[in-house]
This record gives structure tokens, C-alpha cells and sequence, in this order.
């Protein structure tokens, strides 16, 4: 999942006109960005019924955990900002922060993207996998609310045209 969401980055980020240090940076990023969820027990991250309330607040903690767990060894303030940021959403009503739009670390937008993307095209414990087309058509559903309009306009035109 995380080297998916690594590639789908980069190339959003290559279209973007993005500095070579910056998509690295990215990369590095998004191939980290969930293991905050080493710290998650596996009853929850495999779990075929809905969550609870309890259950989603400590599913919630996997992107702060992340950076703790990071910080010690190489985490930039950059790479910080991306690993806690990647399930912020643009309206206001992520986690852990509720950063909302601009406050939003452009680069932890794009981790948001393309994970929400391969989450949705790949199979899971409670549903299966969406086809590319249903997954864009959610991407659509969500730009402006859960997701940055521009990058959601990005990211669609790279999977459309295969590059």
C-alpha cells in the first residue's frame, strides 16, 4: 500500500512542476505515513464490522503516533507535517488537527489523495476493492470537502492518461 501510494505521489507531484529534493521528500514521506499504525492493535486494523466509536479515536492516533514514532531518528519538520497531516481534510474535519485549506501542508494534500485512492481500489478486511472508475468518481464526490479540488484535478487527469 504505502509504495502505491509513493508512486501515485510522485506523480502527481512530478505534474505539479515539483523540485527533485521536494518529490524525494514526498516519497519518503508517503512510504511512512501509516506507520503510526504499528501502534494500532491488529483487532482493529483487521476488523470486518464496523468500528466503534472508542475504535475509530484510537485508529484516529496512528498519524500523531507516526511521527513520535519517527521523530527520533530522521523525521524533518517537513516529513512531520506530512505524516500527522495525510488524513486532514480540507473542510475542517480530519485528524488529528482539524487543519482545514491552505493550513493544510501541501504536500500531506497529496499523500491524502493518492492514499484515499489505493485504499479504495485495493481489497479490505470489510469490503472489497472499487474499480478505478468507482474510486475516481469518490475523488470527484470529495474535492473541495474531504479533498484539495486542484489535486483531486491532478491526480485524475495522471490515472486517465496512464503516466
Amino acid at each position: 500500500h504505502s509504495e502505491r501510494v509513493a508512486e501515485y505521489t510522485e506523480k502527481i507531484a512530478l505534474r505539479m512542476g515539483f523540485a527533485k529534493d521536494k518529490v524525494e521528500l514526498l516519497k519518503e514521506s508517503a512510504v511512512l505515513h501509516d506507520i503510526g499504525k504499528l501502534g494500532i492493535e491488529k483487532n482493529i486494523l483487521n476488523k470486518k464490522d464496523k468500528l466503534t466509536d472508542e475504535e475509530w479515536e484510537i485508529l484516529r492516533q496512528h498519524p500523531a503516533m507516526g511521527v513520535n514514532i519517527l521523530k527520533p531518528v530522521l523525521l524533518t519538520e517537513e516529513m512531520s507535517e506530512i505524516i500527522r497531516g495525510h488524513h486532514e481534510r480540507y473542510d475542517g474535519e480530519g485528524y488529528p488537527d482539524k487543519l482545514s485549506g491552505e493550513n493544510i501542508n501541501l504536500l500531506a494534500k497529496i499523500v491524502s489523495v493518492a492514499d484515499a485512492y489505493d485504499a479504495m481500489t485495493s481489497p479490505r478486511a470489510y469490503r472489497q476493492a472499487l474499480s478505478k472508475e468507482k474510486a475516481i468518481e469518490e475523488l470527484k464526490k470529495n474535492r473541495g470537502n474531504q479533498f484539495d479540488a486542484r489535486i483531486v484535478d491532478i491526480f485524475i487527469q495522471v490515472l486517465q492518461e496512464g503516466s
